[in-house]
């Protein structure tokens, strides 16, 4: 059952790209939007407010969710600090959901099933052998285990590597992607790019967290949010080159030459140990999602249209600062 109540607060933790998505969404809906992060200062559209606080205190976030219906998971550590910091995050934001009987949306990935044959879809175990996959299982379980608990109602949306405007470095057709691209550049995908991998829109991952959020039915469980139909990395960068106009220049960035600029770059070696992502098909089942609230996939074509548009205004942007 929806809800469509314009007085309830949505209160998102975070500012990046996930962040963002979920904040345009629920201000097209026509919802009272408020932002958290650390710094309290951040440029959100008109009639956001942002608030100032700490996601590992418990304090701070009983202060920050006072008067909150919903409360929005969308806040992360910088990729090499997850083991430390990422389950102080989830659990001072459930305390402070809990406080103010809010519910509670969770985003997540796919890290916690581990290497998978076959779709992956919301009933496997969760098999992670890497760092930051037992992190994300780890989290997974206890925010169930808060639900179950009756502590907080709580949901999670899950979604493949993403893309899109705001997204940037975090971008799977990113900063290492897209500005080389436009300027001519051979640009390499990960590991086999010729398998099928499956990318999630950023502004579709945001639309289904605040479809999750409004949908009293979609509590207690998670959910694989809507992705266009998968195809391989190939034909993604393929398409980017299209969509700009451009001849393709597509290669392949070797394991072997990650693994060894991890050993002196530690975000490149937290990449590096989820190569086993792009080394097998990694093919998305997000049917239930589909099922339960119809799918809002945006097509990939117009998916990359948007994203190089944000990217073109970025770079007339600053160009005129600099003139």
């Amino acid at each position: 059952m929806a809800t469509n109540h314009t007085n309830e607060i949505h209160l998102i933790f975070g500012n990046g790209p996930v962040s963002k998505a979920v904040v345009s969404e629920l201000l097209r809906q026509g919802k009272q939007v408020r932002v958290v992060n650390r710094s309290g200062k951040a440029t959100v559209p008109a009639g956001v407010r942002v608030l100032k606080g700490d996601a590992t205190d418990p304090a701070s976030t009983r202060e920050v969710c006072q008067g909150a219906s919903v409360v929005y998971q969308c806040a992360q550590p910088s990729y090499t600090q997850w083991p430390q910091l990422y389950p102080a995050y989830q659990a001072g934001i459930i305390e402070g959901a809990a406080a103010a009987n809010a519910k509670l949306v969770v985003a997540e990935n796919l890290y916690m099933y581990g290497p998978v044959s076959g779709p992956i879809h919301e009933d496997l175990p969760f098999a992670a052998t890497t760092r930051k996959g037992i992190v994300r299982a780890k989290m997974a379980q206890a925010l169930m285990e808060a639900h179950k608990a009756g502590k907080v109602r709580a949901t999670a949306g899950r979604a493949s590597d993403f893309f899109g405007p705001e997204a940037g470095e975090q971008g799977s057709f990113g900063d290492r992607i897209i500005p080389p691209m436009l300027a001519g550049k051979k640009v390499s995908g990960l590991g086999n790019i010729d398998l099928p991998h499956t990318y999630s829109y950023v502004e579709d991952f945001g639309k289904g967290l605040a479809i999750l959020g409004t949908h009293d039915e979609a509590f207690g469980q998670a959910w694989h949010i809507s992705h266009a139909p998968t195809t391989t990395t190939r034909d993604m960068l393929t398409m980017f080159f299209q969509q700009a106009g451009l001849t393709p220049k597509i290669g392949a960035t070797p394991d072997i030459m990650i693994k060894m600029l991890g050993l002196f770059v530690p975000v490149i070696r937290e990449v590096g140990e989820m190569l086993y992502e792009f080394n097998k098909p990694f093919v998305v089942d997000n049917s239930r999602f589909d099922r339960a609230f119809g799918n809002i996939a945006t097509p990939h074509e117009e998916a990359i249209r948007r994203t190089l548009a944000w990217y073109r205004r970025q770079t007339q942007t600053a160009n005129a600062k600099l003139a």
